[in-house]
């Protein structure tokens, strides 16, 4: 009789017990995988940054506003290769429930600052020639059932339009995609002089610059270049880097990545109490039974492999039938709710629930494994 079929007897002998045990190792991992891939698209933001790209905003605060006259002499400055300008607009449509973030920007230069935005050439050039075409992510198409040649009205919860009203409406020209599958796809692009001529205040002003730098080695320069023009002014600016510009403003979310890995923590504690006091109790019962083993010829160290060869395929049963959930909930997640980034389990994720999993295994099960190899058959026939 091999081993490996007395483990399979041994695990599935209390069946009961058997799918309470697996059930809260299968939610613990299933939670894991999908907060983990949370987390991740979340860090997405900050590690698809380019390099090269710099974010020039007020230095009172990103949300006061710049002068547009800044943006020439922002260009003028040694080591910048390009640049574009940005309005947030505060979009909904029909409801200020569906918000999406929208944004004016300076038509002809935006795709050559975010050149990961991928938009087929046919809907680039149509996008750029109508002054009310609207470009919005493959997520937000979904969401709201778009497509192109369709024209909407969107509702802004700050500007309103000279001619009254606070409704805009716009032709949807290009559908985009991102050079990787990570890449928010949430974000609606319009043209900055539609919506300058036709607002009814703060003509004149932009949000926030994206700068592209000639190099990266030339970042410390051209920010230092940049705020040093405009110092003592009444606008003057601060410049970052655009990865550390995407962070603050997650952070501003509070600290997701300290919750996510509190709540982990909390489900695999939880599952580590569980799963240890489930073995313990049956090796417990099988004092006798694992007595009798040893004095018909079973050695110490065949009945520890056993033992621990149980603790392992119960994490490995419901860790993985776990993760393998969180593949499909991830899945389904990025499918319905198009306001979130796209949920992707990455190696990483599966690698590391691995790990996790073989832990599991070996932790709730290394003490009753060295309680049965330590067992004396006199005293525990005696019992």
């Amino acid at each position: 009789m091999g081993d490996l079929y007395l483990i399979f007897k041994n695990v599935t002998r209390k069946k009961l017990r058997l799918f309470l045990t697996l059930f809260a190792t299968f939610i613990a991992f299933m939670i894991y995988g999908v907060l983990m891939a949370f987390q991740m698209a979340l860090d997405s933001g900050v590690e698809l940054s380019a390099d090269d790209r710099l974010i020039v905003v007020n230095k009172v605060n990103f949300t006061q506003p710049l002068p547009l006259s800044y943006v020439t002499r922002i260009r003028s400055v040694e080591g910048v290769a390009e640049s574009a300008h940005m309005s947030w607009f505060g979009g909904y449509y029909q409801d200020p429930k569906n918000f999406m973030p929208m944004f004016a920007v300076e038509q002809d230069r935006f795709l050559d600052v975010y050149d990961e935005i991928v938009i087929p050439d046919a809907q680039r050039k149509a996008w750029l020639q109508n002054r009310q075409g609207l470009l919005i992510g493959e997520s937000v198409a979904k969401r709201f059932g778009w497509k192109v040649g369709d024209r909407v009205p969107i509702s802004s919860n700050i500007f309103s339009r000279k001619t009254g009203g606070q409704t805009w409406d716009f032709d949807i020209e290009a559908i985009y995609r991102g050079a990787d599958p990570s890449f928010d796809t949430s974000g609606v692009y319009f043209h900055f002089k539609y919506f300058d001529e036709a607002r009814t205040f703060g003509q004149n002003q932009t949000g926030f610059v994206a700068v592209r730098t000639e190099d990266p080695a030339l970042n410390e320069q051209v920010i230092k270049a940049i705020d040093d023009q405009f110092a003592n002014s009444f606008f003057e600016t601060e410049t970052v880097p655009e990865k550390a510009f995407n962070k603050a403003f997650i952070e501003q979310l509070g600290n997701i990545a300290l919750i996510i890995q509190f709540v982990v923590l909390a489900a695999f504690f939880i599952i580590l109490v569980i799963v240890g006091n489930s073995m313990a109790l049956a090796i417990r019962e099988r004092t006798n039974e694992i007595a009798v083993m040893k004095t018909l010829g079973f050695r110490s160290g065949r009945i520890f492999r056993m033992v621990l060869g149980e603790s392992f395929l119960v994490a490995i049963l419901g860790g993985g039938l776990g993760v393998l959930a969180s593949v499909a909930l991830t899945r389904l997640i990025t499918e319905n709710v198009a306001t979130l980034p796209p949920l992707i389990m990455k190696p990483e994720i599966f690698l590391s629930a691995a790990g996790y999993i073989l832990l599991l295994g070996f932790v709730t099960g290394i003490l009753p494994a060295l309680s049965a190899w330590r067992l004396n058959i006199i005293t525990a026939l005696s019992r």
